[in-house]
């Protein structure tokens, strides 16, 4: 195998999501090499290293400094063709849809999309996806190369390794039809906080919430506990969340290391985009939730009573 890890970034650090590929990449593949394409990029190369890549290209220029794929997708293709990767991985994102796609048609690859995880079978890369609405688990392949595969968010942590990686500069040079679209402006969502894919502590709220009001006090827990904010399906449905902060099937995949549910009824869609947290709290004043089947720990009992306690007691503690 000879496998390339592309590396989101933004701002001057790497995505959580992009060094968790890296990291699975690296343990199925030792010789995987990663790619960093942007404006001032280079000083980023290093933090691949110590994430398991042997080897990071770099292709820099201010021109490069927006986040549009097809830029990326021409610099994608030649490095593929002079090195012959045989396999091209990417942490999913909206980016990354588009540059992993981009560059499936331009190489005339294989694109497989969604996967939670990867196996190696000698020279041969297994994917695995989740059907018939996450209740199976198949395997998927390719039947050519180069194959792609698009990862989804949360599958794997990022763990460093202590390695170093020699860094290889490339060209950043892109083609005439590349240019023609620009971006006027790029807006990003004001938050305190960490975002619930990076938070090692998240307080998720459902419709047993009652109302959009009573958000407020998840926000006074998450605070209090230094965590992130998230939400269900239903309640972004109903407009009383931002989508950004959606947890779930058609949300965001999260693996904190605290979860804290209330008033969430643990419906499958849900439960996959959870599931993997190390430690799981429900609060909940339905007995028979079926969110409580794989909670580690179990509340039954008024939200609105439990919750605003729970901050009394982390806020005492922290004094």
């Amino acid at each position: 195998m000879s496998t390339l890890v592309f590396l989101e970034h933004h701002g001057d650090s790497i995505q959580k999501g992009a060094l968790g590929v890296l990291t699975k990449a690296a343990a199925i593949d030792p010789e995987t090499s990663a790619v960093l394409i942007g404006a001032n990029v280079s000083g980023l190369a290093a933090a691949a290293g110590t994430y398991g890549a042997k080897t990071v290209y770099v292709a820099e220029n201010e021109a490069l400094e927006a986040p549009l794929p097809q830029p990326r997708v021409d610099i994608l293709a030649r490095l593929v063709a002079d090195k012959g990767f045989d396999t091209v991985l990417f942490g999913a994102s909206v980016l990354t849809a588009d540059v992993a796609g981009g560059l499936s048609a331009r190489l005339d690859a294989g694109l497989n999309w969604d996967l939670n995880d990867l196996e190696r079978d000698g020279d041969t890369l297994v994917g695995k996806r989740s059907a018939l609405g996450d209740t199976v688990r198949v395997d998927v392949g390719w039947s050519s190369e180069p194959r792609l595969g698009l990862i989804r968010a949360g599958s794997f942590d990022a763990a460093e390794t202590g390695g170093e990686a020699q860094v290889e500069q490339l060209s950043a040079d892109t083609e005439d039809f590349s240019t023609k679209a620009a971006m006027v402006e790029q807006a990003h969502a004001e938050s305190s906080g960490p975002s619930i894919e990076d938070a090692d502590i998240l307080v998720t709220g459902g419709r047993g919430l009652g109302s959009p009001e009573a958000f407020g006090i998840l926000e006074e827990l998450a605070s209090a506990m230094g965590g992130a904010v998230a939400s269900t399906r239903a309640v972004v449905d109903s407009g009383w969340y931002p989508y950004p902060t959606q947890v779930g099937q058609t949300g965001k995949v999260v693996s904190p290391k605290v979860y804290i549910g209330a008033g969430i009824s643990g419906a499958i869609q849900h439960k996959v985009g959870m599931q993997t947290s190390q430690v799981i709290i429900s609060i909940n004043k339905d007995t028979n939730a079926p969110i409580f089947e794989f909670s580690d720990l179990g509340i039954v009992g008024d939200l609105h009573e439990i919750v605003p306690k729970l901050t009394a007691l982390v806020k005492e503690r922290r004094g």
